[in-house]
């Protein structure tokens, strides 16, 4: 089991594997080995509250198919285990991330004295832009 918040945990049996050869760095080694991981999570089939299924949504993005399957891959590594704990980093910060319920916003009202304050700068602007709008009469 792998474990994701205190009450949350998901089955490894959920996740789907599959290599191939990965571009980048590992010399003559990369032609030849499948280094490079690709990890496939169901989020649909798997046991999520509803409302983390809809955050997790919104935070994959791109990485989610048509299907409900959140694809991550990772290459960085030359070695294929190294990718592999990549990609399920990757996956269980993802999934804490969507885990985390957003704080209600409480509606407030400005205070009756920052009103004031408010209007009072915007008089105190006005009457600077109308002095320098004032012509000299005939006297100056």
């Amino acid at each position: 089991m792998i474990l994701i918040t205190p009450s949350l945990v998901i089955d490894p049996a959920d996740l789907s594997w599959s290599f191939m050869r990965a571009s980048g760095p590992g010399g003559q080694n990369v032609n030849k080995v499948a280094t490079a991981v690709e990890l496939r999570f169901n989020i649909n089939a798997a046991q999520l509250p509803d409302d983390m299924r809809v955050r997790l949504r919104t935070l994959a993005g791109r990485q989610l198919t048509q299907a409900g399957e959140l694809v991550i891959t990772a290459q960085e590594h030359r070695s294929q285990e190294r990718n592999r704990e990549d990609a399920l980093h990757k996956l269980v910060s993802l999934l804490r991330k969507a885990a985390i319920r957003p704080r209600k916003r409480i509606a407030t009202r400005a205070t009756k004295a920052s009103k004031l304050r408010r209007l009072e700068s915007k008089a105190r602007r006005s009457d600077v832009k109308k002095k320098r709008r004032s012509r000299p009469g005939p006297d100056d």
